[in-house]
């Protein structure tokens, strides 16, 4: 089979998608490469939460398998280049679509979520900077609108040793069968509006 592509995407890249939700990202990528034999798509959750949380989850997950792409769940995004199956892996794409920290009492615009937020996003870029090949690249998807350009994320990138190569508007439409879900609290299978959203794109 050659090269397929969609998007910022090759079938040839070695791909690792980080707090995959209902695991739609990933199947939407494998199925436009008609394989996923490059894919470690992993979820914070365990398996047997997703199954409670994402009603769609297992059945993705099962055509990701048939696809060839490797599955891993309780991995998180602040400690993943020490996961036991990660370990000394490298990838030409690392993806964490719209990271979040989870929902608490407090508003979305408090000092105190935003910097909870941030803090999950740097842990994130200081493990995906070590899992990198030489030319490889971290995309992280984030929507641009306040309260949301408060996360700062191109100077996280900066603390964590990363450039940003370039900031691409982020149309989902373009990613069929990608479906963005909450992933936390009473509303985690729904999804929500990305409104004004980008690609940020890092490299070392």
């Amino acid at each position: 089979m050659g090269e397929r592509r969609i998007k910022h995407y090759s079938s040839n890249h070695k791909i690792l998608l980080v707090g995959e939700g209902d695991f739609s990202f990933s199947k939407c990528l494998a199925s436009a490469f008609g394989t996923g034999a490059n894919i470690t798509a992993t979820s914070l959750d365990t398996k047997e939460w997703l199954q409670r949380k994402h009603r769609h989850a297992m059945v993705n997950v099962k055509e990701l398998g048939n696809l060839g792409c490797t599955i891993i769940h309780g991995v998180s995004a602040r400690s993943m280049k020490d996961h036991p199956q990660l370990q000394s892996k490298y990838f030409d794409r690392i993806v964490f679509n719209f990271p979040h920290s989870g929902f608490s009492h407090r508003a979305e615009y408090s000092y105190h979520m935003i910097k909870r937020h941030r803090k999950l996003v740097w842990a994130f870029l200081i493990n995906a900077s070590e899992m990198l090949t030489t030319k490889g690249q971290v995309h992280v998807r984030h929507k641009t609108t306040y309260p949301y350009s408060e996360w700062h994320i191109e100077e996280l990138a900066e603390e964590a040793g990363l450039r940003l190569l370039k900031k691409s508007p982020f149309d989902i439409n373009e990613f069929d069968g990608y479906v963005n879900k909450k992933g936390d609290g009473s509303k985690c299978d729904k999804s929500f509006p990305v409104g004004n959203s980008c690609t940020y794109k890092f490299a070392l």
